[in-house]
């Protein structure tokens, strides 16, 4: 496997953006994996490591550049990453003060960079591209499918958040835009997607272009789909990548 950190240029400031893909066979069909609130780390980059093995090139982009470099790791005595809802109330306000500062905006913007970028990397094959989002990560997911149709057919979002908002931006609104494939993996136990949400995708979604799969996992909490976490659910993430590498295989390689 070849990786490297590199400065992707944007609007603002210079992103950097870990990318990771097979030493031969390139190019490859571009993944961008969407960061959550903790930002960038080593478990997402184990991740993005996975999604290239099996013939990808896959970028994770720094979205919280604008404020330096940011990233948060709270780890108990089994050295897994402490979930949010077990942090306490200043931990958590600490966390959380970054992604307020970011909006679906900017991240769009960062996106429109990283595809300016991909045309001229040299390991990512021109055309269609994935993307995969955990958390705030699985909102972006959707938007960046809204926002730039014609580039992401195969995307998913992992225990995202608001997803469904009465904001004029709430991402669901741009679902008449989604070309391709859009698989999102839900827990059981999520307060951010209680069953009326997953409902209301489902209604929102099934009858447009877009073809749209979800599974909801028995007995998951919200941030099931990390392996660092506290609380992850090895047969749910083994579920969710049978069928992210499914969607993948049909709508990124030839």
């Amino acid at each position: 496997m070849r990786e490297r950190i590199v400065e992707v240029a944007t609007p603002d400031e210079k992103m950097p953006t870990f990318i990771t893909h097979p030493e031969d066979g390139g190019p490859f069909p571009a993944v961008v994996l969407y960061m959550d609130v903790w930002g960038l780390r080593e478990e997402l980059f184990e991740i993005a490591r996975r999604i290239a093995t099996v013939g990808y090139c896959c970028a994770v982009p720094d979205l919280y550049h604008r404020q330096g470099k940011i990233g948060h790791l709270y780890c108990d005595d089994q050295n897994r990453m402490i979930s949010l809802h077990n942090l306490d109330a200043e931990t958590t306000e600490k966390v959380l003060a970054p992604m307020h500062k970011l909006s679906d905006a900017m991240v769009m913007i960062d996106t429109g960079a990283l595809i300016e970028f991909f045309k001229d990397e040299g390991q990512v094959r021109d055309g269609v591209a994935g993307c995969i989002g955990y958390c705030m990560g699985g909102r972006h997911v959707l938007c960046a499918a809204g926002h730039y149709p014609d580039t992401f057919t195969a995307s998913a979002s992992l225990h995202g958040t608001s997803l469904i908002t009465d904001k004029p931006d709430s991402p669901h609104l741009l679902a008449e835009k989604f070309r391709g494939e859009l698989y999102c993996g839900f827990a059981e136990n999520d307060p951010f997607t209680p069953p009326p949400l997953v409902a209301r995708m489902a209604e929102a979604l099934t009858p447009l272009a877009v073809e749209y799969r979800h599974q909801v996992h028995a007995g998951a909490d919200h941030g099931y789909a990390l392996p660092d976490r506290d609380i992850f659910d090895a047969r749910a993430a083994a579920r969710d990548w049978e069928l992210i590498f499914a969607m993948y295989r049909r709508q990124l390689q030839p």
